[in-house]
């Protein structure tokens, strides 16, 4: 059977076109980009597409977080914009493999099947053939994963919806990774694209729509990322920002470049028994040791692969039955098992609250870790919208307005019951009146996985 494959169409200008001097290429960024590389598992990536020159350093800081991941990654759905060929919708590209200096990329096939009938959705290889944003990211990819297939989606004119649609079809597990392809701001004097890239990065971080296609030109497939982010829970992390004024170009006009992860604790948050005992053991010992006292035997699950993905936790301290401790991570940033030390750490000896606690010679000191969901945006018209809709008993909530900002596990509602009380208590936490409100409030909630120490 013939197959049909997309050839390799900037080779030689965007990127190197030998081989050799590509996969060194690739290598020395990604060397680069790993030295100082966040251990994050990333669901989903941004990353730019210009010439590697300018771009490729950016992107870099983006893949260098796959190596641990390669021999779990099969799919790669690719998502960027059209810059040659109008399209509406999402564009497959009717080909079997894609070529670049590095060797072959099969197409997921069955991917493509899944979502071909898709209203959204076209076949089309001449909105393919000379598209560099999708193909710029293949040689890191193959450098990367031993092992996956692409899905390359040529993005046009589309909604948000339309794109986050698509993306739930392929959603799937940890085998598959979303990739968007994107540049920035375009041809700015060097101070202005700082600014306008900073603000169009802060939106990112807050997954808040729409990002314009002046603000970066991939802003149809982003705005679908963010939407997606914002249904599964994901978290997004900036890894760099730079612009071509930084890289190998002059300053006057500037192409900016950003680089994100998105990452999601489902995979951790499918608590077992085991694990709440085990970072419970993890919490205890981090104190032990500073006190130079005998530590927990390392319980069985010390081993366990979740202790190294990415966790938020909060660690509380109680003694005699009062709260004497709590500190804690909003976002998912630092493997599970740092966290939990450090937050142990802060919460027996930066808390306020401890006066003279002594704690593990202490009989009556009880240790409770809360491992936390992502934070979800929550969208209202005013406060009694907002109380209307919190979840007494499973909301934790945080609080945000200006500089102002505080938050209260679902804990709290043991002695808060009531959303009003509840909230008054959070804004007086956050050193505003209790009575305070302001259309410039945000609210984010999640919830929690908690263990306690019983004796």
């Amino acid at each position: 059977m013939h197959q049909h494959v997309r050839p390799a169409a900037v080779a030689g200008t965007f990127y190197p076109g030998q081989t050799a001097v590509l996969a060194q290429d690739v290598r020395t960024m990604l060397g680069h980009a790993e030295s100082h590389a966040p251990q994050l598992v990333p669901k989903a990536l941004i990353a730019p597409h210009a010439g590697y020159i300018y771009s490729g350093p950016v992107a870099a800081s983006a893949y260098a977080l796959l190596k641990p991941l390669a021999s779990i990654i099969r799919r790669v759905v690719l998502l960027g914009p059209t810059h040659r060929v109008a399209v509406k919708g999402l564009a497959l590209p009717g080909a079997d493999a894609f070529d670049t200096p590095l060797g072959t990329v099969e197409i997921d096939r069955e991917a493509a099947g899944r979502i071909s009938a898709m209203p959204q959705v076209v076949v089309s290889p001449q909105v393919h053939a000379l598209e560099h944003s999708l193909e710029v990211h293949l040689p890191f990819l193959q450098t990367l994963l031993p092992d996956f297939r692409l899905l390359p989606l040529a993005v046009g004119m589309a909604s948000a919806e339309e794109v986050a649609e698509v993306l739930e079809v392929l959603w799937g597990g940890p085998e598959t990774l979303i990739v968007v392809s994107s540049d920035l701001s375009h041809y700015l004097p060097y101070d202005t694209a700082r600014r306008v890239d900073g603000v169009t990065a802060q939106a990112i971080l807050d997954l808040r729509r729409p990002i314009s296609h002046e603000q970066a030109c991939g802003g149809t497939p982003v705005n679908g990322l963010l939407l997606a982010a914002q249904r599964h829970g994901l978290t997004p992390h900036l890894l760099d920002l730079r612009n071509s004024g930084d890289t190998a170009g002059p300053r006057d006009r500037v192409v900016g470049y950003g680089a994100f992860a998105f990452t999601s604790q489902a995979a951790v948050r499918q608590a077992k028994p085991e694990l709440g005992a085990t970072l419970l053991a993890i919490a205890r010992s981090a104190i032990a040791r500073q006190f130079g006292l005998p530590q927990n035997t390392p319980p069985a699950g010390a081993t366990d692969e979740r202790l190294d993905q990415p966790g938020a936790t909060f660690v509380t301290l109680t003694q005699d039955g009062q709260l004497r401790g709590c500190i804690g991570s909003l976002e998912a940033v630092r493997p599970l098992r740092l966290d939990v030390e450090q937050n142990a750490l802060a919460a027996a000896f930066r808390d306020p609250r401890r006066a003279e606690f002594i704690f593990v010679q202490r009989r009556e000191a009880r240790v409770e870790v809360s491992l936390l969901s992502a934070p979800q945006p929550m969208q209202f018209k005013d406060e009694a919208d907002a109380l209307a809709q919190l979840r007494p008993g499973k909301d934790g909530v945080i609080f945000e307005c200006g500089h102002h900002r505080s938050t209260f596990l679902p804990q709290v509602w043991e002695q808060l019951p009531q959303p009003r009380q509840f909230m008054a208590h959070l804004k007086r936490k956050a050193g505003l009146a209790e009575n305070f409100w302001s259309p410039e409030v945000k609210l984010f909630r999640y919830t929690v996985d908690k263990w306690k120490e019983t004796a």
